[in-house]
């Protein structure tokens, strides 16, 4: 992807949503909830403090993340649907 995200603000791609249950049935297109998983695909050079350092961002490419429900701002690029948030918006990494 050709996009860079500014200061602390990464690009998330959201895992796919599920359609089925663990037992097997098909869940519909209403039924189905965005989840609140995804994976970091690009990020920021850091916050700026007030006194002009640069804090480096916590999570890093590639790191699966999970976040609030109504976090970041949805876009298209490449076909592919992504999520723009700051790194504040996110809840934790799962390792």
């Amino acid at each position: 992807m050709n996009i860079r995200p500014l200061h602390d603000r990464v690009i998330v791609k959201r895992k796919a949503k599920e359609t089925t249950t663990a037992s097997g049935i098909i869940i519909p297109d209403s039924g189905q909830e965005a989840p609140s998983q995804g994976t970091i695909v690009a990020v920021g050079n850091g916050k700026v403090l007030e006194n002009g350092d640069v804090r480096t961002l916590e999570v890093k490419v590639g790191d699966v993340v999970l976040f609030g429900k109504y976090s970041g701002t949805e876009f298209k690029a490449e076909g592919d649907e992504f999520l723009y948030m700051n790194e504040s918006d996110i809840i934790g990494v799962i390792e």
